[in-house]
């Protein structure tokens, strides 16, 4: 089946119904993605009512969805329904202290000055930042919670919601007081939907288990007592570089379920085998290179 390309809604003035990348890909399809088909998908990749899993996702990668990011959320939920947990990384790196800003940089007699306006964190409204629609929809749904780290927030929905996201340190976002954490204890799931695992946060928990990562302190303001305050807290500096290389290692043992859902790759897997493994692979890496 063709699905024609038209270059102007009708009524409207927009110039092209949709990205010429995604145009390519919607002439391989069978046909478009729906709330329906979606939620079929994921039962076949081995989601299950009652899982807890953390989602990390790319909307283009799974070619055309009718309803887009919403159709996506809906059929998650669908399948993990209200007795599982449905978990999304929720950043708003944006919210952090200027000095460290890197794309781009921004001058230093700027610094001060970001740090006394940068409106506070709130977690109803204050946006992600380069997370994927898909994760800016979810936010918004009725019944999410979000936790209150004002850079490294997380949101969840179902059943163990509260519970992953409620006391989310200051210090160590990523660490053992973190929805991270929360979920490993859960044995729970993670899903990379058309990601590598350079998006794999988990893999972060590994790092600070680790416990040789140089700390610093980052910054952002939050709502403490009532007003609006810039805090500092501690942070590590992570090797995000290194995790597509221990990622495929990982799959390697036979833990990884993966599926294609259109042109995109999807892969699912527990997340407490995946900190584990990541914990022993930096700890041999680190031993290689002390010899």
């Amino acid at each position: 089946m063709e699905f024609p390309i038209r270059n102007k809604c009708p009524g409207q003035g927009m110039k092209g119904l949709i990205p010429l990348n995604q145009a390519i890909s919607i002439q391989s399809m069978k046909g478009p993605h729906t709330v329906d088909s979606l939620a079929a998908d994921f039962r076949r990749l081995g989601l299950e009512e009652g899982m807890t899993v953390i989602v990390h996702s790319s909307l283009r990668s799974l070619g055309f969805v009718c309803g887009g990011p919403v159709a996506v959320v809906q059929a998650l939920m669908r399948v993990i329904t209200e007795e599982g947990t449905l978990v999304m990384p929720a950043f708003s790196a944006d919210y952090s202290d200027p000095s460290r800003w890197e794309n781009p940089p921004v001058p230093e007699s700027w610094w001060p000055v970001i740090r006394e306006a940068m409106p506070a964190y709130d977690p109803v409204y204050t946006p992600t930042w380069k997370m994927g629609k898909i994760v800016e929809v979810f936010r918004t749904m009725p019944g999410v919670k979000r936790s209150r780290h004002p850079s490294f927030s997380f949101a969840a929905w179902g059943r163990e919601a509260e519970a992953i996201v409620e006391d989310h340190s200051l210090d160590f976002p990523l660490g053992e007081q973190s929805p991270l954490a929360r979920i490993y204890e859960r044995a729970g799931w993670v899903l990379l939907i058309g990601v590598g695992y350079d998006n794999n946060t988990s893999f972060h928990l590994a790092e600070h288990r680790l416990g040789t990562r140089p700390s610093h302190l980052e910054g952002a303001p939050m709502i403490l007592e009532g007003k609006r305050q810039w805090v500092t807290f501690r942070d590590i500096s992570l090797m995000t570089e290194q995790f597509e290389e221990m990622g495929k290692d990982f799959e390697r043992t036979g833990k990884v379920r993966l599926f294609r859902i259109g042109p995109g790759e999807v892969r699912l897997f527990p997340q407490r085998a995946a900190v584990d493994f990541a914990l022993e692979w930096f700890r041999k890496r680190e031993e290689r290179s002390e010899r």
